[in-house]
């Protein structure tokens, strides 16, 4: 039963995926010009740190290949979540509006139909960034490639499941787009310096509260020894964050309030 569930899932997000490159492509010179900008914040960001590593090599142990890596993961990781979940970003809106109804008919889970509606353009800027810093300083081997995947998979899941749990904040306190916002952008401001860099109480809330720990350092470390304890740490954490999110989701929606609204779906 789970297993016709879960195969029913995909297929459904295939179709939108399919979906939402369509209508991406309706308007070409939008989507490139989206697709391209990501690319050069994240090549901006990049030479950032390749110059900081210039003049400081090592940096409690981390060296530049290791914020290269870093940067591959969490790109890939990230622009995967959005371009396969992209309406996590408007969750709170939806909620705070009573946009859900239309959801709430469908024969699928309504969280997971929500959020594989849309796609942010700007995602596959993202998921092609990371790939082309793997392919070109990640060593990349069959076996490493397998492993960079699948970190990344993991990333994308950490981060889509802790977003889900700060969105659904707007079904206790209302409107709860700017502090999901807020929370979103935490995680990944922490997520993109090196983890070694903090210490004491900060350290311990980034591996608590806000999941950032385990989006930088974890892959790092699983990348340059092959530790594949903490590959399936990663996954853990993942799973562990998803399930909190749908949990969160599932208890909100009983306090959830219909926009009885008339009207075409854009």
């Amino acid at each position: 039963m789970a297993g016709k569930r879960l195969a029913g899932h995909a297929r459904l997000l295939l179709t939108y995926l399919g979906a939402n490159l369509s209508m991406a492509m309706e308007y070409r010179a939008a989507f490139f010009s989206q697709v391209f900008g990501m690319l050069l914040n994240n090549s901006l960001w990049l030479a950032y740190w390749a110059l900081f590593f210039y003049r400081f090599p090592v940096v409690k142990g981390w060296e530049r290949a290791d914020v290269l890596m870093l940067w591959a993961v969490i790109a890939a990781g990230f622009g995967l979540s959005t371009v396969l979940f992209g309406a996590w970003r408007e969750l709170s809106g939806l909620i705070a509006n009573g946009q859900l109804d239309y959801y709430l008919v469908l024969p699928k889970s309504p969280l997971w139909h929500a959020l594989m509606s849309r796609a942010a353009p700007t995602g596959w800027g993202d998921l092609v960034f990371g790939l082309v810093v793997f392919a070109i300083w990640g060593g990349p081997t069959w076996p490493r490639t397998i492993v960079y995947g699948l970190c990344c998979l993991a990333v994308g899941g950490v981060l889509l499941g802790f977003n889900i749990v700060a969105h659904s904040l707007a079904f206790y306190v209302g409107s709860a787009e700017s502090l999901a916002h807020q929370v979103e952008n935490a995680v990944i401001h922490f997520s993109t310096y090196p983890g070694a860099i903090f210490d004491g109480a900060v350290r311990v809330v980034l591996f608590t509260v806000i999941p950032a720990g385990f989006i930088n350092s974890v892959p790092v470390t699983v990348m340059r020894h092959g530790n594949l304890a903490f590959l399936g740490l990663l996954w853990l954490v993942a799973v562990g964050w998803i399930a909190a999110g749908q949990l969160a989701f599932r208890a909100g929606l009983r306090r959830y309030e219909s926009g009885n609204l008339l009207g075409p779906r854009l």
